[in-house]
């Protein structure tokens, strides 16, 4: 083969090989916005998919979770229907998002743990705001504020502070805000599982004293009038109750639309009315306990300390 020959057919390969090359680059060229496009779609859906209230309306409801045993918050009527000033703002809450509410009822001690493991979407129950919870929840803002009463027997003056809870007997579940403002001052608490155990313990004289929502104590004492029981203590600062959800930015969206809600219920005195319902009293801002007649003069409330009702 001449010379001419060769290098003839070596350039008819070069320009072979230059237009294959060029042919490939055209279709990775193609090729890439395709494939950045499937990406940008795939991240979209996996976002929506990790976001809760997308989940929670796609679904059509929002999981509730709550005691059912804590009067007025939480509890069941004569008809063993579940009622109480928390149904009914979740309730509330659940239209404003468009859903429905799934009430699931359990023991405090197990309501954190399943909001942790994403059995419930948010737990609404009387939960105040501690600088511990805050560290792993986010919460709402707050829909109600409430202050810690000390509640002994009618005959008891020996607690006159909270200081005097040292080395006294007192009950509440364990891992309540109540139980743990106990054990900061020196009290023995014993765990129980709601709030009629705690009060059995109280009126047996098994133990001296327990920590309880200033509210909670109107509430039974109106339920049972003849109670020998007192406020011998009562916090001057309202603990913030608020909606605990999971850390993290599938809740953020969902928090959000919970903030909105419980503005336009508080704005609109929905929880204003549902506060007298069940309290006598408007919980839903902070401020002085100030009740209705019948029930107690804000003159009284200032000085509760040894108040027998």
């Amino acid at each position: 083969m001449n010379r001419k020959k060769i290098t003839a057919l070596a350039l008819t390969a070069a320009i072979s090989a230059a237009v294959l090359a060029g042919c490939g680059s055209s279709a990775a060229s193609s090729a890439a916005p395709a494939a950045d496009s499937a990406a940008d779609s795939a991240t979209t859906d996996t976002a929506a998919s990790a976001d809760l209230l997308s989940q929670i309306r796609e679904r059509g409801t929002i999981t509730v979770a709550m005691e059912g045993t804590w009067a007025p918050w939480t509890y069941h009527d004569e008809n063993d229907n579940l009622v109480g000033y928390d149904v009914e703002v979740a309730t509330l809450i659940a239209e404003k998002l468009g859903v429905e509410p799934e009430f699931i009822e359990g023991e405090w001690d197990g309501l954190l743990a399943g909001l942790d493991a994403g059995r419930y979407d948010i737990m609404v129950n009387g939960v105040d705001i501690t600088e511990e919870r805050a560290e792993k929840y986010d919460f709402s803002e707050p829909y109600a504020y409430n202050r810690t009463a000390v509640i002994t027997k009618g005959d008891n003056d020996t607690i006159n502070s909270l200081e005097d809870l040292k080395d006294k007997k007192t009950a509440n579940t364990i891992s309540s805000t109540y139980a743990q403002l106990a054990e900061q001052y020196g009290a023995d608490v014993t765990g129980v599982d709601d709030l009629n155990q705690t009060f059995e313990l109280l009126n047996s004289g098994r133990i001296d004293a327990t920590l309880n929502a200033e509210v909670t104590f109107y509430d039974y004492t109106k339920e049972h009038p003849d109670a020998n029981v007192k406020i011998a203590v009562l916090t001057q600062d309202a603990n913030e109750v608020a909606i605990p959800l999971r850390k993290g930015d599938e809740t953020a969206t969902l928090r959000e639309a919970i903030n909105t809600a419980i503005d336009e219920l508080r704005a609109s005195g929905q929880l204003k009315d549902l506060s007298e319902k069940y309290f006598g009293t408007d919980i839903s801002s902070n401020r002085s306990a100030v009740f209705s007649a019948g029930r107690f003069s804000c003159e009284k409330t200032q000085n509760l300390h040894g108040f027998t009702p």
